[in-house]
């Protein structure tokens, strides 16, 4: 009887083992887990301990990479209004898993040509493009061109009204391009999350080559289709005389608001257009601190509006956000964008009402009774950055 018990023992853990391949074979951890018995006893195994041995079979029999950055994963689609998304969407786009994958552009957005970009030709998005900010504005105000160059330029990158444009940057580049895009009639604009280090800590490939973008014959509408999203410096002018409800906000630093630099080395006079109120954007000029968290990603509009609590304005006033030269205040507009929230962008900012010897302007913070009001002509011109 013993040798026949333990040639029965040994036949069930045969069995057993088997069952436990066929399991794994099949993909099937619940089939492995379910059926497995002790073969001495005949007794059923506590479900968590069968589960967690079918596992270890499974992994042992049939290893697989379960980390793979590259292995398809399924990315909820998204809006069109939606405008930060991440990487694994963008990815998703690029796997054909989304309805955006029949025409999409990717472009790395930065000041000057390639060479000039901050990591294009070291490494990018596999099939990224880059583009130069100056292709879309130009000096001295440096608003944004033409219509119709506006149109040469997005139908030379391939992108008409009904493409997806994937855009990333180190800086506000690429929220300056996304905006111009939407003002043009782009209808799906997006701009990668934490841009190009977000993209790497994904695990997803780069590529150095340089990329070439397919021209293409018509942009499909008269450019610009939102030309609302556009305040001209008249336009904000007579606003801030007339309009109670009105708010010109500024998105630059402290500094630039309160009137002790210019924040730029080519401007000299430093102040704000009387009336404007204080929506912060970084350290100084050229930094967005304050509108991304420390890993490169944008802030939403829950901190947005946290962040402006006091500062004079709320999402129940009419909104134009500007800067400098632009590119800040387009962050804060497509965050009040991709939330279904109506406002626009002084294009001109600073830069442009300086230019104007007559206008009103506030040196100071009037929210701390510490300002003085004066006009363009009477400021000093030694504000610059030196």
């Amino acid at each position: 009887m013993k040798g026949g018990f333990a040639m029965n023992r040994m036949a069930a853990t045969g069995l057993f083992l088997a069952l436990v391949l066929l399991g794994t074979l099949q993909g099937g951890r619940s089939f492995a887990a379910d059926v497995v018995k002790d073969g001495a006893s005949g007794d059923k195994m506590p479900q968590a301990v069968a589960t967690e041995k079918a596992e270890k079979e499974t992994v042992s029999a049939c290893p697989v990479n379960r980390r793979d950055p590259e292995a398809e994963v399924k990315v909820p689609a998204v809006p069109k209004n939606k405008v930060f998304v991440t990487p694994q969407w963008v990815k998703s786009v690029m796997d054909g898993k989304q309805p955006e994958s029949k025409h999409y552009v990717m472009l790395e957005v930065s000041w000057g040509d390639e060479a000039a970009s901050p990591d294009y030709l070291r490494e990018h998005p596999v099939g990224a493009i880059h583009m130069n900010t100056d292709w879309i504005e130009e000096g001295p105000i440096w608003n944004i061109r033409t219509p119709q160059e506006i149109e040469d330029v997005l139908t030379r990158l391939g992108i008409t009204k009904d493409s997806t444009v994937i855009l990333y940057s180190l800086d506000a580049a690429a929220p300056r391009v996304a905006w111009v895009c939407l003002w043009a009639g782009v209808e799906n604009v997006k701009i990668m999350d934490g841009g190009l280090r977000a993209w790497k800590n994904s695990g997803y490939r780069t590529e150095s080559k340089s990329n070439r973008a397919t021209a293409v014959r018509s942009f499909g509408a008269k450019v610009p289709v939102h030309p609302e999203y556009n305040l001209t410096l008249e336009q904000a002018a007579r606003k801030l005389a007339e309009d109670p409800n009105f708010r010109l906000v500024s998105t630059r630093s402290r500094e630039e608001f309160e009137g002790k630099t210019s924040g730029y080395k080519y401007i000299n006079k430093a102040g704000e257009p009387k009336g404007a109120v204080w929506g912060k954007l970084g350290k100084d000029a050229y930094s967005i601190d304050d509108y991304v968290h420390e890993d490169g990603t944008f802030i939403t509009l829950a901190e947005a509006k946290k962040m402006w609590e006091g500062h004079g304005f709320t999402l129940d006033n009419e909104l134009s956000f500007y800067c400098g030269t632009g590119w800040g205040a387009a962050i804060p507009w497509l965050i009040l964008y991709e939330n279904g929230i109506v406002a626009s962008v002084y294009d001109g900012g600073w830069n442009e009402w300086q230019m104007h010897p007559k206008l009103p302007v506030q040196v100071g913070d009037p929210l701390s009774g510490k300002v003085e009001y004066t006009t363009v002509e009477e400021l000093p011109n030694d504000k610059a950055v030196q």
